[in-house]
């Protein structure tokens, strides 16, 4: 019998963090952060972790997990993933999947093998020196023009995906947003209940633009401060994160405060619109639409859907 696994996925600000906790409560469950950003230690606030309270109440698993300076990969992720879910499992725990990195969702429910995410390829120091040479704009533009599907899922600041991306094409002829849509449709060693969270596109847009300025008042600016202060290496994806990188050219001068902030507002907006557009490929999520159901109604109800998933197993 395949061990039963939980999904709680959506976008940046749509609630998925008290709505994981109640949850977990309720079913004896641990958390498994399914966030690319939320493994860097030191990165609390502009990654919305859940609080140290929080993390009191209910297990966490793969948040503080790497250094900011580490490269850390997807073929890192599934692999300690895979030691996770082994052991909540082993334990009579349930596991809940918790995070709006979709890529990594995919990655580590369908057991994929990313060992050779874990070599150095011919072709990485290329990209990666066109991408200090050239922008990583300009790194992305050559992605949207080969596999513009792969464009739209992946941010340009995300030079190690930009990258895989080119350099999966060069080396096969073909496009990575097809391996991706194959991988999908492939049999995961789980029995899976998929949610994800969603809210009218106004809606979220004005939760993600409060959720910003929170991050500001708790001392967004004083983390990237201190950030930068470990000598984290410019090309880091930590520092690529949203949030960071437009704090960090601020502080490097080359644009005011308010532009700063403003710019973090619009890349999250568009982050979301990308998280929602990978979401949209998951054949067998069940879309939970917050407003549809009100705020009363949605604990009881994805509890119950989860009783009844868990159950069925028995």
């Amino acid at each position: 019998m395949k061990p039963p696994v939980i999904v709680l996925a959506g976008p940046t600000a749509v609630g998925k963090t008290e709505l994981s906790l109640e949850l977990a409560e309720a079913l004896n469950a641990e958390i498994v952060s399914a966030d690319s950003m939320q493994v860097y230690r030191g990165m609390d606030i502009g990654t919305a972790k859940a609080s140290p309270e929080e993390r009191a109440r209910v297990p966490h698993h793969l948040i503080d997990a790497a250094d900011p300076s580490e490269d850390f990969s997807i073929a890192r992720y599934v692999e300690l993933g895979r030691e996770v879910l082994k052991d909540i499992q082993a334990r009579g725990k349930v596991s809940l999947i918790v995070g709006g990195t979709g890529f990594y969702i995919q990655a580590l429910l369908k057991d994929l093998d990313f060992s050779e995410e874990k070599e150095e390829r011919p072709l990485r120091e290329k990209y990666r020196i066109l991408a200090e040479t050239e922008g990583p704009e300009a790194l992305h533009r050559r992605l949207k023009a080969i596999d513009p599907t792969a464009a739209a899922a992946i941010h340009a600041n995300n030079i190690k995906r930009v990258i895989r991306a080119l350099e999966y094409f060069e080396e096969t002829g073909s496009r990575i947003s097809a391996l991706n849509e194959a991988q999908t449709g492939q049999e995961s060693p789980y029995r899976v209940l998929y949610f994800v969270l969603n809210l009218p596109r106004a809606e979220l847009y004005r939760r993600i633009e409060l959720r910003v300025d929170q991050m500001m008042e708790e001392g967004l600016l004083e983390e990237t401060r201190k950030l930068l202060a470990r000598n984290v290496p410019p090309g880091s994806t930590a520092l690529q994160s949203i949030g960071y990188k437009e704090l960090a050219d601020y502080l490097k001068g080359t644009c005011s405060l308010e532009e700063a902030v403003e710019k973090i507002k619009l890349n999250s907006r568009h982050y979301a619109k990308r998280q929602l557009t990978w979401f949209r490929r998951e054949k067998d999520a069940v879309w939970i639409d917050k407003n549809e159901i009100g705020q009363e109604e949605l604990f009881p109800r994805l509890l119950s859907l989860c009783q009844n998933f868990l159950s069925a197993e028995a």
